[in-house]
Order: C-alpha cells, then structure tokens, then sequence
C-alpha cells in the first residue's frame, strides 16, 4: 500500500496484483467497507416437564408423552425432535413440524413411542437465525414414563 505523494491528506489504498498469464498488474484505488447485523436469536430451551398420556387398551399400541418446553430469546418457527438410543448416538427417528408461538416461549409437544425402553431425546427450536437444543433421557414403559 502507498500513500498519496501530493498535498493531499486523504488517505487512499493501492494494490497490485500480478497477473500471472499475461504479466500485467492490475490496479485498484479505493475504500473497503463491511457491515455486520446482529440479531438475538433463541438463547436458550428448557425441558421443564414431560407427561406421560394415559390412554385406553385398545389405544395403547403407541405410548404417547408430552414434553412442555420453554425458550428465551426470539421466538421459534419450528421444532424438530429426534429420539435416539439412550447413548444419544444411534437415531431412531426425526419429528419436525412448523409452529406459531405468538406471545411467550411455553409450547407442549407430543411424540409417539413404539415400544418401551429408555430414549435419548434431543428437541431443537429454530428460527430462520438460530437454533437451540434440550436434551433428556427418557424411560417409556408400556404407556408410562418417567
């Protein structure tokens, strides 16, 4: 970089680049400027109670739970849950569904489980911004849970 060679102050930046197949320099003057927006997104997600569903014999192929989940920070646009094997490493499956939180971060979420055992489950909120995750194990015994 130099800097101008006349009286004037105002500071100017040149670059030369080489050009390797014709031996030619390219030239640039000028101001380089950036901007960065920044924006709150989801801070935090919180798995305050999960419930398991009583249901009837007829209706009890699935166990259903409800998880009621809060949030800080912005409000999501989507959940997604993803049940896995107690280790969290092996999926067994991925829920995603859109939804509408207008007011305050305080959702329940509902999810099916073919048989008894113990789960790993990872519930992520998100926005188009951010995203932010809970984790809990589960143990789900033939339509009960703890």
């Amino acid at each position: 970089t130099t800097g101008p060679s006349d009286s004037d102050s105002s500071p100017t930046v040149e670059s030369v680049e080489d050009n390797p197949d014709g031996g030619c320099h390219i030239y640039r003057n000028g101001y380089y400027g950036s901007s960065i927006d920044v924006v709150e997104g989801i801070l935090e997600v919180n798995i305050i109670q999960m419930t398991s569903i009583q249901m009837t014999e007829s209706q009890a192929a699935n166990s259903l739970v409800d998880f009621v989940v809060t949030c800080q920070g912005s409000l999501p646009t989507d959940v997604c849950t993803v049940v896995s094997d107690p280790t969290c490493q092996v999926s067994k499956s991925v829920v995603c569904d859109p939804i509408a939180v207008t007011d305050e971060c305080l959702l329940t979420i509902r999810r099916a489980f073919e048989e008894p055992g113990t789960y790993c489950i990872n519930i992520t909120l998100g926005d188009d911004t951010s995203q932010a995750l809970a984790s809990a194990l589960i143990s789900v015994n033939g339509g009960e849970s703890t």
